[in-house]
């Protein structure tokens, strides 16, 4: 689900705590080492996201949250603001020639610059909370 936070919304508010859980605590921030990415200049996306990207030649950024249940992405156009609230469940990373991020039939690929290489502790961190997600769900292997 992508939703347009450019002015303070709090439906939106509700909707991403409904889907990827509230903000971590600061206590839990600080354990984490940190639940947000530094920015990170988008490559490519899916022809459905192309709204969202500058039309001319600037480059469009984005970051990463952390939140219990799943990430969002904040993408910059100009003066707007978008989120992708995406679930772990939903979440596909690959890491190709810097890395993209698919979910719900949608893909943002990211510059493998100096940015996203300051950022690779970060997708790390991502993915080990994915696993930590994926494994309550596991099924049990003892039956």
């Amino acid at each position: 689900m992508i939703l347009n936070t450019t002015h303070n919304n709090p439906e939106h508010k509700q909707i991403i705590a409904d889907i990827v859980g509230h903000q971590f605590s600061l206590v839990q921030k600080l354990k984490l080492g940190g639940v947000g990415s530094k920015r990170m200049i988008i490559d490519d996306v899916s022809p459905n996201m192309k709204s969202m990207m500058n039309l001319v030649s600037d480059i469009n950024y984005a970051n990463i949250e952390l939140r219990p249940k799943g990430i969002l992405i904040m993408i910059n156009k100009g003066l707007k603001n978008f989120t992708w609230v995406i679930p772990y469940y939903q979440l596909v990373v690959y890491k190709t020639n810097g890395s993209s991020i698919h979910a719900q039939g949608k893909y943002i690929q990211f510059r493998n610059s100096k940015t996203f290489k300051e950022n690779k502790k970060f997708f790390n961190k991502l993915l080990d909370e994915k696993v930590k997600y994926d494994m309550q769900y596991a099924m049990p292997q003892d039956i």
